[in-house]
Formats: C-alpha cells, structure tokens, sequence
C-alpha cells in the first residue's frame, strides 16, 4: 500500500510533555533537619464498568435471506485480507499498522462467518513499534498454510522491512521474525511450488523510475529448510503495471497461484483510494514473462457513477482461495463509503467467487457493483459464530475476564501492565496523550458500521492532594489517528468536576464543550452516536436519561479521505494524566 501520510513528529514530545508528573513543594523533615522534595501522588487509575457497541446500520436492518451471506464479511477495519485453507477450516489474516496486539487471525468453516481467534503478533520479542505513526508498522501480510505449518510474510515499515513468522496452530503462537534483509519494498508473498521450490514475490522499487507512482513487482527463491532467500535469484516480474505505456501506479499486493498449469500473478494496481483495482498476468514458467490478461482490471469500482446510492468503493488487493469442491472464492479490500467516497470504517473485507474464463480468473465485470448479498458457497455448510464481525450486533464487555477480550485492540507496544481487572471493573492507569507517539492509556475495538453508538459507565476520578497538577482525566474516545480524533472525559479541576469534550482535527486537541458536574457525582455513563459524517455526545448521572453535551459534531474528520492514512475509527476507553490548570 502506498504512504500518503507525513506524520508531525513534534506532537510525540508534546504527548512525552502530558505524561510528566509535578512535584510538590520541599518540606522541612524533623528527623534530620534537611529539605526532601516529596513526589506528588499518581492519580488514581481509572474505573470502567462496561462498555457497550451497537451496530444500527440500515443497510444490515433487512433479515439476510437464506443461503445469502452479507458483505462485506469483515466489517470496519480489517484491509488487505489474506486467506488460507487446511482441509475444512479457513483462516485470513489482515494489515494491523501500529495496533497491537498484531496480525489478527481469524477463522471460518464457511468462509462467511469468520471468529477472531487470536493474533500472530503478541509480545514486545517480535515487534518493535514505539515512535511511529498508527499509520506505518504491519503492512499487507500474506497468509499461507503448507506442509503442516502456517506462515505469515509481511513488512514492518519503518522497522526492519520484511519477515516471517511461522505456527503449528493459527490461534498462536507464533515464533518470533526471521528477517529477510535482501527482500525490499512492501507486500511480500510466500508461493510453495509444486516440485518443492519456494518464492518470495514483492513490491519495490523498478531499475529506473520514470514517474511518480512507478514500481515493479520482484521474485525470489527462498530456502525453506535454512531459513533464508537463494542469492542472486532476483527476477523481475513486472514492471510498473499492466501497461506501462499508460503510466500505471502503485503495482503492489502481488499473489502467485498453480491452476491448470499456469501461473497466476493477482496484483493491486492504481493505489489504495478510488482508482483501486485488482489485475492479474500469467505464465507458462516463473523463468518465463509473465503475460497481461487483457480484459484487466479483473476488479475495480472506479468507473462507476459516484452518486450512485450506497456506494461500494476501493476496492482492490485480492487474494484466492480453492474448496474442497474445486471452484473459488476471492478476498480484497473495499470500503462503504457516505456522500459517495468518504468513509470512517476504514477499509474492510469482502467475498465474491472467482469463475474461469478462457484460461483467466474473472472477480466481477466491468461496470458492476459490488454486491452486499449474494449466495453463499453451497457446497459449505453454515457454521454461525459467537460474536459476528458484520450485520447489526451488539456488544458488549463486562470486565468480568482477567484479560482484554480479542476484539480490544492498544497502540505501539505489547505491554498492558497499565490496566488491570478487579471486581468486574477495568482500571486504566492514566497515561499520555492520544496525540503523542507513546503508548496511551487507550483500548479500541473497531467502529464496524456507519451508524453506531458506543457507551460506557465509569466512576468521576477522585480529586487527589494536588489536583491542579497531579490529576486525570477518563472517558470515551473516538480515534482515527493522532491529530484526528474526539476525546470526552471527566476530571477534577481546583473548582471542581467537569465534564469536557475535545477535538482534534488536524492539529493539537481543542476543547469545545466543558460542563460542570456536582460534588456529588460518582458515577457517569458517556454514548457516542454516529450518523455517517455526524457525530454526536451524550453523558448521563446515575438513572438519569441521556444528556447532549454540546451541538452535532463532523464525524468527516474521523474519515480517511480527511485524516488520511490507512486505518479505520477506533472507539473505545482512554485514561489520561492532566497538567497544571486542568
């Protein structure tokens, strides 16, 4: 995928400055007679009760018809899917930037109904993350089960390019990287011959660029046994797209496939955003050229009418899959998009079936739109799941476990000793700033629909002995990135309890609403309700119904279109240290 984002650095020493505790004043001790400065005490943790998500999507209202499955079948955030099959049991896995932990698993019988099982990225060991942008880290894995071992091949940008991991079980774990320095570029893919032989395939850079957006994709064998890429066995497959002539860009996400003898090369070209689409080439060798299909792109979106109603967009980077039953099916990225091409969901996974035609794999024709529901692959039973990843839900976390639930999703760094479980409450130790590079005291589970509303019930934060420079804040959070996002928290100030709203759109935070609240106040419940491109903010005490804290809010700044970059909206429960005259 390509990098359209340039992150401000400046903002990680900014979030560095929040996080840094005052001091009380010296005192006189009697015991010695000397001046001791005594550290102002840390804000107490913040409590959390529940929190709740529901999906309120028209689109997803009408009762799904049976044999019909809904796309797309991995709503919100979930881009650049990669499938695999061992014998009856599929499994994909998809691009997680800074997220951690990282590289979801996720697992299906029917290839509809998909369970999020577990991660293939779980501890500091594998991953290095501080510092960077929540749009650079995990980029465009590929997933592929061989020979009785599961293997993930993908890129850290910014830290240390492309690697491998590898498990016996897809739920995990999953053994620390094995680096391939030779191997540059993004979107590595892992392709097991038939005769034993292993290759490597990747975006990167052409011999010479000649415009912008150029780049080619590249192939190397892999030693399998030793663990490392075969010396000067660099080949070029492409270069800069199917016809380079037109000055196609952004050749990338490449996946090679064995049918009928030929190889199959499925590449994304024309970037991430509305001009996406997915092309494929063959050849009779991989010594050999490959060959352009000539009725690409096999799948796009571009050349529809914008206006058209609830418009399917950027759609692209595909990969396959075969049944048991020979025919198949095919993953890729598109996005539901609002006022035709934003889009606050992030990029999503779909599923459409693949047909043969004249020696060429066929995803939709040209001109057509994306369907939402269609008939499901009748030769897998259904096989239902406890919590489904698309249509209208709800759900809902009680804290009742000893560890976060697989859907709860941190920033950066694998270390989690700053929450804790205790009496079905989560306590957040507050932390930095959602603008900073640093880790927060944030957890965030995805924003899976266009219309949604999201709560939760917390205990007010106790006023501390030095309120006015050792306090803290906690709330609710809507966060697409650093320098967009809304945050709508409760703290102590020298005149007491507020609750306050800010907005981050493009720069700093900004507070727009501050209400104050009664000595009294223990408890306060805080919704989230999204309408598209509008947001709204509700706070509630006791029993008491749902108050607006202040006007409808823009929800397009919490789109890619606006904030750029690669993620989805993230909502979920931030606990923050507050500085002096907060």
């Amino acid at each position: 995928m390509t990098n359209n984002y340039r992150a401000v650095l400046q903002q990680s020493v900014l979030g560095l400055i929040f996080c840094l505790s005052a001091c009380q004043p010296a005192v006189d001790t009697a015991a010695n007679n000397t001046t001791a400065t005594v550290p102002a005490p840390a804000p107490a943790a913040a409590q959390f009760n529940w929190f709740e998500y529901q999906g309120l999507d028209p689109l997803f209202a009408e009762p799904l018809p049976q044999g019909t499955y809904q796309n797309p079948v991995l709503a919100g955030f979930f881009p650049d899917p990669s499938i695999t099959r061992n014998g009856d049991d599929y499994y994909m896995t998809v691009s997680s930037f800074t997220y951690t932990p990282g590289l979801p698993i996720l697992h299906s019988r029917d290839l509809v109904n998909w369970q999020l099982i577990g991660y293939a990225l779980t501890r500091q060991s594998q991953m290095e993350m501080d510092g960077l942008q929540v749009s650079r880290g995990i980029f465009a894995p590929t997933l592929r089960y061989h020979d009785g071992t599961y293997y993930i091949i993908t890129t850290v940008v910014d830290r240390g390019g492309n690697f491998i991991l590898t498990a016996t079980d897809p739920a995990g774990p999953w053994s620390d990287p094995i680096w391939l320095p030779e191997v540059e570029g993004i979107d590595p893919d892992i392709f097991f011959d038939d005769d034993g032989r292993v290759y490597i395939a990747h975006n990167g850079d052409p011999e010479e660029s000649l415009y912008e957006g150029h780049k080619a994709i590249w192939l190397w064998e892999y030693d399998l046994a030793n663990q490392k890429i075969i010396a000067d066995s660099q080949k070029l497959l492409v270069n800069g797209g199917v016809d380079l002539s037109t000055k196609p860009i952004w050749i990338e996400a490449p996946h090679i496939y064995k049918h009928d003898g030929w190889y199959y090369l499925v590449c994304a070209e024309g970037g991430t955003a509305d001009e996406h689409s997915a092309v494929v080439f063959r050849s009779r060798s991989l010594s050999e050229p490959f060959i352009p299909y000539s009725g690409n792109p096999i799948l796009t979106q571009r050349d529809l009418d914008p206006t058209r109603p609830d418009p399917i967009t950027t759609a692209g980077h595909a990969d396959f899959v075969q049944l048991p039953d020979g025919s198949w099916w095919a993953v890729f990225l598109a996005s539901r998009a609002y006022q035709e091409r934003f889009f606050n969901t992030g990029r999503e996974t779909f599923l459409l079936p693949v047909s043969w035609q004249d020696g060429w794999p066929h995803i939709l024709p040209a001109g057509e739109t994306i369907p939402y529901r269609l008939a499901a692959p009748t030769s897998l039973a259904t096989v239902p799941v406890a919590q489904p990843l698309t249509g209208n839900f709800s759900w809902q976390d009680d804290f009742s476990a000893s560890t976060l639930d697989l859907q709860w999703n941190t920033l950066r760094k694998f270390d989690q000793s700053w929450l804790s479980f205790n009496n079905q409450q989560l306590s957040l130790k507050p932390g930095v700033s959602l603008s900073s590079f640093d880790q927060p005291a944030f957890i965030g589970r995805r924003q899976q629909h266009m219309h949604f509303e999201a709560s939760t019930q917390l205990q007010v934060p106790a006023a501390t002995a030095n309120q006015a420079s050792a306090g803290a804040s906690a709330g609710i959070a809507a966060f697409q990135n650093e320098t967009h996002h809304y945050y709508m928290g409760v703290r102590n100030k020298a005149d007491g309890k507020e609750l306050f709203l800010e907005k981050a759109a493009g720069a700093e935070p900004q507070q727009i609403a501050a209400l104050p609240l009664t000595s009294d106040a223990t408890q306060i419940r805080l919704k989230i309700s999204g309408q598209a491109g509008s947001i709204n903010f509700y706070y509630a005490l006791g029993n008491d119904d749902w108050q607006a804290v202040t006007t409808t809010q823009d929800a397009q700044i919490l789109s890619t279109q606006v904030a750029t970059g690669f993620v989805g909206t993230m909502l979920g429960l931030h606990s923050r240290q507050e500085t002096g005259g907060n």
